[in-house]
């Protein structure tokens, strides 16, 4: 093997972005992925001619427009606007939390009417100092709103009673006095026509990349790849590069049931939640609605929520005091790393979107390329 300038651990969206701006800028890079594919957890794969987005539904969305100009450099986007509909037992509402929310919940017409409706919910309430995730959503938005589409698809997202789970959570939940579905409030929003791994393919153009490779075992039977001018870009859990020294950090996980249905219209969404107890999974994911498909078949995906084991896949940081506390000691020891820098959501045990995975690819990639 030829020496290299970067050897790049993960090839999802962080590794790609810096992969890409390090071989522009004429470096030799390396790439090494643990899985049998590219593009980490936005990998999509063709399913009945639909990109199955297989590691849970991804829509790009970003208000930056370097980023936005970018990514458009790898993929056409389309014009797709997540408005996704959550299921209450046997009643439909409009997310986010909108005058379309409000008016099913209460048959009001007027942002007037539905101010007056929450605001005598929160203070028939009488919470002043929010005590935990219950406390502060009800302060936050009422008691129906709680009741209905947080209380129980939040207690399946995390595993636990809102009771036991830190108001910290939900620092604001958005409420929007508008008759607008729209999730997002980016200015640039859509999903790259084709799926994206054909897009993390272009940006991976010119490094070459290693798949089912794990980093630990590389290093071990290729050391003289890895000299003092060798620098390690890591994407991988922050917690198992130093052997889980201090003590594992929590995530919570996914567990993905597919199927393929002969029909050509499932639910009429792209994004279904289901917010109350009834069901065990949270949400279920019609693929073919992200690119307006016109195939005979669909696949659907629903996701079921669950503690991560070792073994799991990490999807979600559990930033209470406890992780946050156990996150400081590994990054007191990756500071004072030389040649390693740590990234991406696991490197950071932070949970980014898309567009701040980049910004932070393009941010390293500005301190090592000058």
């Amino acid at each position: 093997m030829y020496k290299y300038d970067f050897i790049i651990v993960g090839a999802g969206l962080f590794g790609a972005t810096f992969a890409n701006l390090a071989t522009k800028a004429g470096k030799r890079c390396l790439v090494l992925e643990k899985r049998p594919h590219i593009a980490g957890n936005i990998y999509t794969e063709d399913v009945e001619g639909i990109n199955v987005h297989k590691y849970g539904a991804h829509i790009f969305h970003t208000s930056n427009k370097e980023v936005w100009d970018y990514v458009n450099t790898f993929a056409d986007f389309n014009n797709y606007v997540n408005s996704p509909v959550a299921v209450f037992h046997d009643e439909l509402y409009n997310l986010p939390f909108n005058m379309n929310t409000f008016s099913k919940l209460w048959g009001v017409k007027t942002p007037a009417e539905a101010k007056a409706k929450i605001e005598e919910q929160k203070k028939a309430a009488g919470i002043t100092e929010p005590k935990n995730l219950e406390e502060q959503a009800i302060s936050l938005v009422g008691t129906d709103i709680y009741k209905k589409l947080i209380k129980e698809y939040t207690e399946k997202q995390w595993g636990r009673p809102c009771t036991e789970l830190p108001s910290f959570i939900i620092k604001r939940l958005p409420l929007r006095f508008t008759f607008n579905n729209n999730y997002f409030n980016d200015r640039y929003q859509g999903i790259p026509i084709g799926g994206y791994t054909k897009m993390v393919e272009k940006m991976l153009e010119g490094s070459e990349v290693l798949l089912n490779t794990d980093f630990f075992e590389f290093r071990n039977t290729h050391e003289a790849l890895f000299d003092e001018n060798t620098v390690v870009i890591y994407t991988g859990p922050v917690d198992g590069y130093y052997g889980y020294t201090f003590g594992k950090l929590e995530y919570r996980t996914l567990r993905f049931e597919s199927e393929i249905l002969d029909c050509d219209n499932f639910q009429g969404n792209a994004v279904v939640n289901y917010t109350s107890h009834d069901e065990k999974f949270t949400r279920i994911i019609e693929h073919k609605h992200f690119e307006f498909g016109t195939q005979e078949k669909t696949v659907v995906t629903r996701e079921y929520p669950s503690e991560w084991k070792e073994g799991d896949e990490p999807y979600y940081p559990v930033n209470n005091e406890r992780n946050n506390t156990l996150y400081a000691q590994y990054k007191e020891l990756a500071d004072k790393e030389e040649n390693v820098y740590f990234g991406g959501r696991l490197g950071v045990y932070k949970y980014y979107d898309m567009d701040k995975v980049i910004a932070e690819a393009f941010a390293l990639a500005d301190r090592l390329l000058k």
